[in-house]
This record gives structure tokens, sequence and C-alpha cells, in this order.
């Protein structure tokens, strides 16, 4: 089973939306959101969420699928991991975000099953 790889936008972007949910909704429901978000990257090597492929006129490689009110994208790493590359909200613009983070050769952070970072 490949590992899932958080590489540095999506890491950032997961700060923001636990910090945006608490403060807005409290604690305990921006842990369930965030939680929710980590079993389904678990869930992309299973074929457990429903991923597009990104379209061909954006020039990059890649997939996504909507969690609630958030686009997650992701990518096969070279080693055969799944790199989530970035999320972004509904209401963001999307084409050139995701075109700018997949052409990153970012960092990222081993997120195992069921582990949310620290």
């Amino acid at each position: 089973m490949p590992a899932v790889r958080i590489q540095e936008a999506a890491s950032l972007r997961l700060d923001d939306i636990y910090r945006y949910t608490r403060n807005r909704w409290g604690e305990d429901h921006a842990r369930a959101y965030i939680t929710g978000l980590f079993e389904a990257f678990d869930k992309i090597a299973t074929h457990g969420v429903a991923s597009k492929p990104v379209p061909a006129e954006f020039g990059v490689q890649g997939f996504f699928f909507r969690y609630q009110r958030h686009f997650v994208y992701w990518r096969h790493l070279a080693n055969g991991d799944i790199g989530i590359v970035i999320i972004l909200h509904e209401r963001m613009h999307q084409i050139d975000r995701f075109r700018d983070d997949f052409g990153k050769r970012s960092s990222h952070v081993l997120v195992g099953m069921g582990k949310v970072w620290a």
C-alpha cells in the first residue's frame, strides 16, 4: 500500500483549515473535519474516494476529489506514493493555484493511517 505524503502547500492549507474551522465552529468540529480529510487521503489508493483526473488543458498530471467544502488535488509520486499537493476551498480560484502547486517540487511529510500531523 503506498504511503500518503502531504506536500508543503497542502500542509499549510491543513493548518489554515484547522484554525479557521476551530475559530468559527470550535475545537471538536475542527478535529472532526481534519480527521475526515485524513481518512479520505487514506482511501485514495483503494479507490475509496471518487477521484477525477485534472483536465489535460491545465498542463499538469494528477487527480482531484471533493471532500465536503474542499477540493483535494493529488498525484502519484515517482516512488509510487501518493502526494497530496494542495487543498482548496470550493470558493477559491483553483486553476492558477493548483497549476502553481503541481509544478513545485515541494518537501513532504509522511502521514500514516489515522494519524493527524503534530
